[in-house]
């Protein structure tokens, strides 16, 4: 598009010094009579003239968005798109033949070049042909550099876009050839795009693959778990102003609960806790996806954005009845504030000493419906400011929801807000350990009386107390 504004624009300029220089010619010329007749004829010649060109530009601006914007360009961002919420093969595949084979009538050819195992092609000539492959090992080595590069009309290297036929992509030993005929519409900067979400599907594919891999081969639920669990914190990072703990009990091997913690810069710190519907392989699949995507994920002070990214990702797996409720939230030491969205998670609680010395506890409400199952309505996001000492508590339903052997649920009983108050001056980790140990006595899993009925998390955040 570039290219093209600057062609245009050259274009425009020659043409104008012309109609300047014919006027001059005009005006000044001595033998023609009745000069003003001539002055008022080039002057007219020279409005008409300037009116072309701007219905001209006109006319070249519209063809610029119909064929350049939106003809073209705008399929290849739309497979960038597809491509940001991959996450298997048969996603990439689906992608590829329904916009770059169906819409944009290209060829594609995905190759592993350690052992020239053909991953993919599609049903062309230039794509099937063996000629082709083997052309392509010969002039693009198994030790190629990663990036991505243009290829010209005799699959040859080449850095002219008039001159390009096609493109490829190279990961490690993985080889993606797009082979099309209209290259000098696109610019540079779309391809570094293309490479950044072509590498990050590798990533999210092998996570899956690698979950998947252990509950099919192996059937060791507890490897499946071990996994799961190296997704989490392996420990609690130190943090400016700030204190962290956290504690993670599944109910079964695997659980649908997770959380993180992830520095941002000196000041700020996100914070992460959510749960998946149900159990199993599933629950733990959409937990990785999960984490995986808000990882990836570049603009973590976008929240909405965050939430809206995870979304996706769940609704691109296809599993109907499966979606996550989550808590996001960065808290800023500098600022004193903490900046959230709660998606409909049981309410976490911010713990404030009043002047008096007591404590009062505050939840921070739902501001967004339910993840990756239903259409999202407007994000909410809120600012609540914090005071040194204050302690938040971020935990899933299986703190709150916990039951004694008569059925009353922890959460809504004076014992549970109490003992967060009581606990409330100690330290993030001694306060994570006195809820726990309340959570495990009251359902009567420390005596053997009762049990757990859910996994229990929690990640708690406490201010620096003031000095």
């Amino acid at each position: 598009m570039i290219r093209f504004q600057k062609n245009f624009s050259r274009i425009m300029i020659d043409v104008i010094i012309g109609l300047f220089f014919s006027l001059f010619m005009v005006i000044l010329l001595p033998e023609f009579e009745g000069i003003g007749r001539y002055v008022s004829t080039a002057i007219v010649f020279f409005i008409a003239s300037v009116t072309a060109l701007l219905l001209i530009k006109t006319a070249w601006t519209r063809l610029e968005v119909k064929v350049f914007r939106i003809k073209h360009t705008r399929l290849l961002v739309r497979f960038i798109d597809r491509l940001r919420f991959s996450y298997t093969l048969d996603n990439l595949i689906e992608a590829v033949q329904e916009v770059l084979e169906y819409d944009a009538d290209c060829s594609v050819l995905y190759v592993n070049s350690e052992n020239n195992y053909v991953i993919y092609n599609s049903s062309t000539e230039i794509a099937m042909n063996p000629a082709t492959l083997t052309k392509l090992n010969h002039r693009f080595s198994s030790s190629w550099p990663e990036g991505w590069f243009l290829m010209d009309e005799d699959l040859g290297l080449t850095t002219d876009f008039f001159k390009g036929r096609g493109f490829f992509l190279v990961c490690g030993n993985l080889r993606f050839y797009v082979f099309c005929r209209y290259m000098l519409v696109f610019e540079e900067e779309i391809f570094k795009h293309l490479l950044d979400e072509f590498n990050a599907f590798l990533k999210r594919s092998k996570t899956i693959n690698d979950l998947t891999a252990i509950s099919e081969l192996s059937k060791e639920w507890s490897m499946l778990a071990e996994t799961q669990v190296s997704f989490l914190p392996a420990k609690m990072p130190e943090l400016k102003g700030l204190e962290a703990a956290a504690y993670f009990r599944p109910l079964v091997n695997v659980s649908g609960d997770f959380y993180d913690i992830i520095p941002l810069n000196e000041d700020q710190t996100f914070f992460l806790l959510g749960d998946v519907s149900g159990k199993g392989l599933a629950s733990a699949l959409v937990m990785g996806v999960v984490m995986n995507t808000v990882k990836i994920t570049g603009n973590k002070n976008d929240l909405p954005g965050v939430i809206r990214n995870v979304h996706s990702a769940i609704k691109a797996m296809h599993l109907q009845d499966k979606y996550c409720v989550m808590f996001i939230g960065i808290i800023d030491t500098k600022k004193q504030t903490i900046r959230y969205v709660n998606a409909s998670m049981a309410d976490p609680l911010i713990v404030s000493r009043k002047l008096s010395g007591e404590y009062e506890i505050n939840p921070l409400e739902s501001t967004c419906s339910l993840v990756g199952i239903i259409d999202l309505d407007d994000i909410e996001e809120r600012v609540v400011p914090l005071h040194p000492g204050d302690l938040l508590l971020m935990a899933s339903d299986g703190v709150s929801e916990a039951k004694n052997l008569q059925g009353d649920e922890l959460g809504d009983t004076d014992l549970y807000m109490q003992t967060v108050k009581n606990s409330a001056h100690k330290g993030a980790a001694h306060f994570v350990n006195d809820i726990s140990d309340l959570v495990l006595s009251y359902c009567g899993a420390t005596d053997g009386t009762g049990k757990l009925r859910d996994d229990v998390t929690m990640l708690v955040a406490k201010m620096e107390e003031a000095v």
